[in-house]
């Protein structure tokens, strides 16, 4: 009878452990067969195993390195290039490629939360682009949209975003999304209502114009928050005070049509760039909307592709073609023509100086779309400037991360971090146009394209 009651234990143990242990090699996912390029800049993985479980990467290796558990899903990435989901560090989703600004801010804040904001987060991450930083928007609508996508209830990719721009005096009509700092007082109380608010960075434009012990106690007081400070670098004045006051991140090439940047502020750079303690200098040069307007306009059917429609009513999409129905005639890119040939010189003087450069956009000024911005940077990067493909990569995965703190999450294909991951078929580091379309996007271990 003891005997019976035992065996009766055992077996009713057996049927209890038996779904736990099912599910647990239900949720294990296999990558297998691609070449892994991981985001530190090595030597690609060739015939590489990523092991998935849950939202994380458990391991990583060759075929003849890793074990693939028993009932895991395999998920072939033979004859594909394998890379950590892509950030871009320049995007503004409450626009989305509109070319008239004023009536844009006029008529379209009532559908920011509930439709443009939404459809831009989706566009990105069916892009690939599995980490954004937003920079500039309404706060309400920014913290809003982050939280819900960041909790999975909306497709997008994990938003970091700063909310309203902090300048001098706000441009008319944009008072919503642009807050005006004059004194050392207002500086440190807007600030800390961001902070407060809980915003990932502090954006601030014009600080040129913002008074210089106003604009060094924003900074302060930032730092004294642990937020970031990104700013314009559209002027050499606005690179002179950011560098004294501590700035964390330059965004754009700038300096309209002048052909480099003056001597003395290449030298402040490569005074900032050698002081270790601080840290590497980041700068977002932010060059393939200006870039390729010339191509887009003499060759505009990449404004026909319908990707940039994703989630938003046949209204605003009619909306938007008619306001670049003429790509010659925008005002926006009247000078672009002569800025062209100076930002190479730019991005080349930044590289030199020891900036660490990072893939961002500008994704949503008039005809650059969310669906198509981040691919054509590092394009640009690779087939016109000239850099190495691993490097432009690195700049779209491990320093992004890096910057923004929380590289033990993101940034790589490594054991422990969230399983980020993006596949295309053929070789990347060859062809970086490939990632035009990307085959398979990955977020937090589920795949979502």
């Amino acid at each position: 009878m003891l005997l019976r009651l035992l065996l009766l234990s055992a077996l009713l143990c057996t049927c209890a452990l038996s779904p736990t242990s099912t599910l647990s090699a239900q949720r294990v996912k296999a990558l297998v067969g691609g070449t892994l390029i991981d985001g530190f800049g090595g030597t690609p993985v060739r015939n590489s195993v990523v092991l998935v479980e849950g939202d994380r990467i458990t391991e990583v290796g060759t075929r003849a390195e890793v074990e693939i558990p028993a009932g895991a899903e395999i998920i072939s990435t033979e004859g594909m290039s394998v890379l950590p989901g892509l950030w871009d560090m320049h995007v503004h989703l409450m626009i989305n490629g509109h070319s008239d600004y004023a009536y844009w801010d006029t008529v379209m804040p009532p559908y920011l939360e509930e439709i443009i904001m939404p459809a831009s987060a989706k566009q990105l991450l069916m892009a690939g682009v599995t980490s954004a930083r937003d920079l500039g928007g309404p706060l309400k609508e920014s913290l809003a949209v982050r939280d819900r996508v960041n909790s999975g209830e909306l497709p997008g990719p994990t938003l970091y975003v700063s909310g309203p721009f902090l300048q001098a005096k706000p441009y008319p009509g944009t008072e919503a999304f642009r807050w005006g700092v004059q004194s050392v007082a207002e500086a440190r109380s807007k600030v800390r209502q961001l902070a407060e608010a809980g915003v990932d960075c502090i954006k601030v434009v014009d600080q040129d114009h913002i008074p210089m012990d106003a604009f060094m106690a924003l900074v302060d007081e930032a730092h004294r928050h642990n937020l970031t400070v990104v700013a314009h670098s559209h002027r050499p004045e606005e690179i002179r005070r950011g560098l004294k006051a501590g700035v964390d991140c330059f965004e754009h090439t700038g300096l309209s049509s002048a052909p480099e940047y003056p001597a003395d502020v290449m030298d402040m750079i490569k005074e900032r760039t050698a002081q270790m303690n601080l840290g590497p200098l980041y700068w977002t040069p932010t060059v393939e909307g200006l870039y390729n307007y010339e191509y887009t306009r003499d060759n505009p059917e990449a404004l026909d592709n319908d990707c940039w429609h994703e989630g938003l009513p046949q209204s605003i999409i009619d909306d938007i073609r008619a306001s670049i129905h003429r790509p010659g005639q925008l005002p926006y890119f009247q000078l672009t023509p002569i800025r062209r040939p100076t930002l190479q010189r730019k991005v080349t003087q930044l590289k030199e100086a020891g900036v660490v450069l990072m893939i961002g956009t500008d994704s949503g000024i008039p005809m650059k779309f969310h669906c198509q911005s981040t691919w054509n940077e590092l394009d640009v990067w690779t087939n016109e400037f000239d850099f190495a493909s691993m490097y432009t990569i690195k700049a779209a995965t491990y320093w992004p991360a890096k910057m923004m703190g929380v590289d033990r999450d993101y940034g790589t294909i490594s054991a422990g971090k969230f399983a980020d991951i993006i596949a295309v078929k053929g070789d990347v580091l060859r062809h970086i146009a490939l990632l035009q379309d990307v085959d398979m996007v990955m977020k937090h271990g589920k795949r979502v394209k």
